[in-house]
């Protein structure tokens, strides 16, 4: 993510992110992110299908090389292993400021893609999406697992 959408959720909150291509019927892949321009954070996010909120896997990570890691996406079952960077942690529902009102929405409350972004603004400083960004499409039409 290079950007922040606050008044969206979901996939929209990252504006307009970086999304390498993944195979949502592949049960293993690996995926190689490139080095050069790299954005402030990376983040996976896998939507159950048939859709569950309680069982959306989703991952924040940074580059950080010669650094390993290994384990679940924020829920069990979806394992990730991560070469040359490390997990972001620490964010969460307590970064959207207490004075935003949104925050009194269950649906941006709730929304891990938009507890990150406001943790990219705070701990990242970042800047809007343009305004002639293109929102990604909604889970529902077709895009269950995004990697951005």
């Amino acid at each position: 993510m290079r950007h922040v959408a606050l008044d969206q959720h979901c996939l929209r909150s990252f504006g307009q992110p970086d999304r390498p291509r993944l195979d949502v019927r592949s049960r293993q892949q690996t995926l190689e992110l490139p080095e050069h321009n790299p954005p402030l954070a990376w983040y996976l996010c896998a939507l159950p299908n048939p859709w569950k909120w309680s069982d959306n896997a989703h991952l924040a990570f940074e580059g950080a090389p010669g650094e390993q890691w290994e384990g679940d996406a924020l829920v069990r079952g979806l394992h990730v292993r991560l070469t040359n960077a490390r997990p972001i942690t620490g964010w969460g529902e307590h970064n959207i400021p207490l004075n935003e009102p949104r925050r009194n929405s269950v649906r941006f409350r709730t929304c891990r893609n938009y507890q990150f972004a406001w943790w990219l603004r705070t701990e990242r400083n970042a800047l809007d999406a343009p305004p002639e960004y293109v929102p990604p499409k909604r889970p529902g039409e077709g895009q269950q697992m995004s990697l951005m």
